[in-house]
Order: structure tokens, then C-alpha cells, then sequence
């Protein structure tokens, strides 16, 4: 069956299309890469969890927060973290786990937008 009989083979084929211009945006992989570790923290926090033999209830115990407060950490998404309440949640899951921020520098990766200051 050719792909102009075929809307499965022509939805298809528009997709890639559109992904492949949208590869090929300037920026778009500096975006994706941020987007890809933002929605993958919250998965690193429950396997971490998991790991130290931990329930959200027990972790909440150990934090002094309630577990709808863990349950909020851990969920898909969510990306208000700040740097304390990442340190807190990583230290109460016990000694043998430890918290990685890094800064890196791509010399060839285009300049950031500067925001002008008013006021």
C-alpha cells in the first residue's frame, strides 16, 4: 500500500519531518538536555529512595515533613526544588548517598540571551 493510501505512513512521515526541522532548531538540543535532566531528577530521588529501603512515609519521618510533602518531590514534573530541600532529602536518605550539582561549560554552545534590568 503506497503512503498517499495510508494516514498511519502519512502521520508518520509528517511527524519526523517536524522533528527532524525541530532538531535542527538553534538551541534545541542546550533545551532538551535541560528539559531530559529536570524530568528525570524526580525519578532519581524515588530509585534513591527505594534503594536506601525507604517508604515516602518513613523518609517524611526523617525529613519532619508530612509524606504528601515527599509525595510532591517525587512527583513527575515537579521542578520547584531548591538546593536546600534537595541537600535535606539526599542526607535523610542516610550516609551512603551523596548530592552531585555541576556546572559545565560548552565554549561552542550559543551565547544565553541577556535580560536588560529595569527599575
Amino acid at each position: 500500500m503506497a503512503n498517499e493510501d495510508n494516514p498511519t505512513a502519512q502521520g508518520q512521515a509528517r511527524y519526523q519531518a517536524w522533528r527532524a526541522r525541530l532538531q535542527a532548531t538553534p538551541g534545541y538540543q542546550a533545551i532538551y538536555a535541560e528539559e531530559a535532566a529536570r524530568s528525570a531528577l524526580w525519578l532519581q530521588l524515588v530509585e534513591a529512595r527505594l534503594a536506601a529501603g525507604l517508604t515516602q512515609k518513613e523518609l517524611a519521618e526523617r525529613l519532619g515533613v508530612s509524606q504528601a510533602q515527599v509525595a510532591r518531590i517525587e512527583k513527575r514534573g515537579y521542578d520547584a526544588y531548591t538546593l536546600t530541600s534537595l541537600r535535606r532529602y539526599v542526607q535523610a536518605l542516610g550516609a551512603d548517598f551523596s548530592l552531585e550539582v555541576r556546572v559545565t561549560h560548552t565554549p561552542d554552545a550559543a551565547p544565553m540571551p541577556r535580560v536588560a534590568a529595569h527599575g
